[in-house]
């Protein structure tokens, strides 16, 4: 069998374990593993096994991914959510739709002590579900609102997924945050222009509640000042050259236990489930990570990747049109898997794409293909497909968020949750356009930061 059909069956093969719900570590270890072998023969593969492990799980790189987990699970059960939300609702609440308006702008606030869409979606979907209701917004908006609030986690720094990202194409971590920074300021404006513009074709659905007293106004800003130190700490902490993610990951996990510690709300079982849920989530994405590299492996043995290359320079396709198929692409696996998965899977098969068709690793930041450094592509490209890999989480069939506040609000249908979304996904299409059109947006502050 020629080795590039062998490998299109094997993704075939990876798919139809997906869909039939064989966990997604397991898939790729089965496929990668299993696919060497009928190239190499076992004995290659269990050569490889004895150090793989020990190569990918050593990477210092990785040591900040249960840092920030545990910042997240810390957070989740600590009450900072329902602090942002008051501070955010006082804000913003007087304002027709302002309540969903706060939800997004909690969401966003969580999302940068998190790094994780679908915790971000439930822990703001408990504390701003009761005050939706009490205002009677529309089950559509309430719940569509919390659902594309969510998937701010993925994005807004610090970002586990981002992360992830970073580690696989080799981009610096640090610049990755900087380079989400505007993106991520620019969904959040995107979705409360969304809710105004929703509520002023339909007022009934978002009502205009009355404003808080001074007293109430400063104690709930006050009351956003622990989440804006620590984002503070972490974040300046990073690009201040004081320390690199791993050790600031650690002390936004620290500052965040201290915070629970005073306030008592940390006690020995939260303390205890905090570290079992970051145990359990980080043996995940370690073991994905394994399987991933068996994948690796398997598709650069057979050419996989590099045949797609030659296949679409040959095909005389413009590299902008190569990079927007590949944006669809990824829009339609989000509906089948979810966002860390399916950047562990695609990003290894992607980027050589588009790095061969750029020009190759080392070209200079001017000539063919996209214009631009191979570094400068990463960056681009990687904020690019973390958005669309949010789409994933709030459309249909799959729509992880969509499950999560579904669960919650048990009272409102699905498919009014999945209609409640829609303007959302139309919001987030927006900004991938105008990202895809002006890469500038997405590289003027890593820019920036050179020069400092």
């Amino acid at each position: 069998m020629e080795p590039v059909v062998l490998g299109v069956l094997g993704l075939a093969l990876l798919v139809a374990l997906i869909v039939i719900r064989i966990p997604i570590a397991y898939a790729m270890i089965l496929v990668g593993g299993g696919g060497t072998m009928l190239v190499n023969g076992a004995p290659l593969v269990l050569s490889q096994l004895k150090t793989l492990g020990w190569g990918v799980f050593s990477n210092y790189g990785l040591s900040v991914v249960p840092m920030f987990v545990l910042m997240g699970a810390l957070a989740s059960r600590t009450g900072l959510s329902q602090a942002l939300f008051r501070g955010a609702n006082a804000w913003l609440g007087w304002l027709r739709g302002g309540t969903a308006m706060a939800a997004i702008a909690g969401c966003a606030g969580f999302g940068a002590v998190c790094g994780s869409s679908l915790a971000t979606a439930s822990t703001m979907g408990k504390v701003a579900l009761p005050e939706l209701r009490r205002y009677e917004y529309s089950g559509a908006l309430a719940t569509g609102s919390l659902a594309a609030g969510g998937v701010l986690g993925i994005l807004i720094p610090p970002s586990v997924v981002l992360i992830v990202y970073a580690i696989i194409v080799e981009a610096n971590i640090v610049t990755m945050f900087a380079a989400a920074m505007i993106p991520g300021a620019l969904a959040v404006l995107l979705f409360i222009l969304t809710i105004a513009a929703y509520v002023a074709i339909r007022p009934e659905a978002g009502p205009r509640q009355s404003g808080v007293d001074a007293r109430e106004w400063r104690a709930a800003t006050l009351g956003m000042v622990p989440v804006a130190v620590i984002f503070g700490l972490v974040l300046g902490g990073i690009y201040g050259g004081l320390f690199n993610p791993t050790p600031a990951a650690a002390i936004g996990a620290a500052l965040v236990w201290g915070y629970g510690a005073i306030t008592r709300r940390l006690d020995r079982r939260a303390m205890s489930g905090a570290l079992l849920e970051t145990a359990g989530t980080t043996g995940m994405i370690y073991l994905i990570l394994l399987g991933a590299e068996l994948m690796k492996i398997f598709m650069s043995r057979i050419g996989l990747p590099q045949a797609a290359a030659d296949w679409i320079a040959q095909s005389g396709m413009a590299p902008l049109a190569v990079l927007a198929l590949l944006l669809l692409a990824l829009i339609a696996l989000g509906c089948l898997l979810d966002s860390l998965s399916m950047i562990l899977l695609v990003i290894p098969f992607f980027w050589p794409v588009l790095v061969e068709i750029n020009g190759g690793l080392y070209m200079p930041a001017e000539g063919a293909g996209f214009g631009m450094s191979t570094e400068d592509l990463k960056i681009w490209f990687g904020i690019l497909a973390l958005i669309v890999v949010e789409l994933g989480l709030i459309t249909p069939p799959v729509g992880m968020n969509v499950f999560v506040i579904s669960a919650l609000a048990k009272d409102t249908p699905m498919s009014d949750t999945f209609k409640g979304v829609l303007p959302f996904i139309a919001a987030e299409l927006v900004r991938v356009a105008i990202l895809f059109a002006f890469p500038a947006i997405t590289l003027w502050l890593p820019k920036i930061m050179e020069g400092w």
